[in-house]
């Protein structure tokens, strides 16, 4: 796979250094430290109980202030621990492994010595090392318990960093660069960060196959960053093999187990709807009422979708007709796709965009709310900007997974389109390349999932508002 990239070997952090992934065993992890401490920070993401590694129930009221300086990940923290109510604060630390604190050189630094909370993700006894009186905590089985709980659908850039200076080491370093050195690194770091993708949907495709594999990524990217995780749960609550299997090519009865299970299928009539909503809505009980029963454990609880300040044409009862009417299709969108991508390697992404954008939503064809009124005009399910987005994040990973060799040889990475607005990729560019650079250096969708890497490797992994951070070495080293 790694020839489908073949700059990706350029991108100057290697592989496998810390944030690009964790190696346990023969298995490699597609996330990192950063992961587990947005999952500690974020009470919708942690486990509500989580436990000691002696067994005792531990609470947590405060999980600390972020730090941004070195030292402990989180400051000032309080939990409580059952059975007693023993109530502990003071700092904490995240690991992958109970072992990192010393392999992190936390021993012998006076900084964690206010440490009363350990947590790490695979389980382990590091009580010899920790500051007397600390607590441990394992997130693996927990988070595993989860349901729908996914790794790829944290925007890690959604949360706590340094604020960083006018200028950055990084940037005075590039601003001695020509625009095609810059280029260059950021073609590289685009090609790594696909290149990992793909890797991960490879190994998902190894476990459940490759049309529920992308079926799960469609619906994760269909919930934007808002609502991919109960998107995520849903595609493991209702496998493509079940919903071909009840709804037998009818993209209506499709939609209606979709919305029933994810439980944004309305149970009652709402004033103001029109005939031809309350004709649409009976249609759905008719195939959901008959069926709830044996989906009823399945049914995803209400508030854990995101809705308010959503736009109508994005909202998730929305987009699951998208969904509904691309996995009902004769030709199962996997193989479609494969094929087209290797029947037309030159021309591929904008096919595959076209055939995003030209859904028939039927009922929701023009409509952007059950109670709104018809559009004028048609609206479509998938707009370009997010079929262009689910071409990147998807489709090139999902085609270099499944081996669509002749599409990456005839330059589909350097075609790809730029996503409309990413603010991660506006922030990493201001940091790498001052204020007043120009944007063409980062106009191609490659170069932005460039900065969205570097980002990722760099920027979200450094606490010292860049005073130690290695990229403006590795840069060095790269260009020598």
């Amino acid at each position: 796979m790694s020839a489908l990239f073949p700059r990706a070997h350029r991108h100057p952090a290697p592989a496998l250094r810390k944030g690009a992934g964790v190696r346990e065993g023969r298995t490699i992890h597609p996330w990192n430290e950063r992961h587990l401490q947005c999952v500690w920070f974020d009470s919708a993401l942690r486990p509500a109980t989580l436990r000691t590694r002696t067994g005792e129930q531990v609470i947590v009221e405060d999980p600390g202030a972020w730090n941004l300086e070195a030292g402990p990940d989180f400051l000032g923290a309080a939990i409580r621990v059952e059975p007693g109510g023993r109530r502990m604060a003071g700092d904490v630390e995240v690991h992958i492994h109970p072992s990192d604190w010393r392999a992190h050189g936390h021993t012998e630094d006076p900084r964690y010595n206010r440490v009363r909370i350990h947590v790490s993700y695979f389980p382990g006894d590091a009580s010899p090392l920790l500051p007397p009186g600390a607590v441990q905590l394992a997130l693996r089985d927990e988070l595993s318990a989860l349901p729908g709980f996914d790794f790829g659908s944290i925007d890690v850039g959604a949360y706590p960093f340094a604020a960083r200076g006018k200028t950055t080491p990084c940037g005075k370093l590039l601003a001695q660069w020509t625009a095609d050195e810059i280029e260059a690194v950021l073609d590289a770091a685009g090609e790594e960060r696909l290149r990992r993708k793909a890797a991960r949907f490879r190994a998902r495709m190894d476990a459940v196959g490759a049309e529920q594999t992308l079926y799960e990524e469609i619906l994760c990217a269909l919930g934007y960053k808002h609502n991919k995780t109960p998107f995520r749960r849903l595609a493991e609550a209702v496998p493509l093999a079940r919903l071909r299997e009840e709804a037998q090519g009818n993209p209506v009865h499709a939609y209606a187990l979709l919305a029933g299970v994810a439980g944004l299928l309305p149970d009652r009539e709402r004033a103001g709807w029109s005939v031809e909503t309350r004709k649409f809505i009976r249609s759905l009980w008719d195939f959901w009422w008959k069926r709830r029963e044996q989906w009823e454990s399945r049914i995803i609880p209400a508030d854990a979708w995101r809705t308010a300040g959503l736009r109508p044409a994005n909202h998730p009862s929305r987009r699951l007709m998208a969904a509904a009417v691309l996995f009902t299709r004769h030709e199962d969108p996997s193989s479609r796709w494969v094929r087209i991508a290797r029947e037309q390697p030159e021309t591929c992404e904008a096919a595959i965009s076209r055939d995003l954008q030209t859904l028939d939503g039927g009922y929701w064809s023009r409509r952007l709310s059950l109670s709104g009124k018809p559009q004028s005009a048609a609206v479509a399910l998938i707009g370009k900007s997010r079929a262009d987005e689910i071409m990147v994040n998807v489709l090139v990973p999902y085609l270099a997974a499944a081996g669509a060799t002749t599409a990456f040889q005839a330059g589909l990475l350097d075609r790809l389109a730029a996503e409309s607005d990413n603010g991660i990729a506006r922030q990493t560019a201001f940091a790498l390349l001052g204020a007043d650079h120009p944007p063409s250096l980062y106009r191609s969708g490659l170069r932005r999932q460039g900065l969205i890497q570097i980002f990722q490797d760099f920027c979200l992994n450094d606490r010292s508002r860049c005073a130690t951070c290695e990229f403006p070495a590795l840069l060095s080293a790269h260009r020598a």
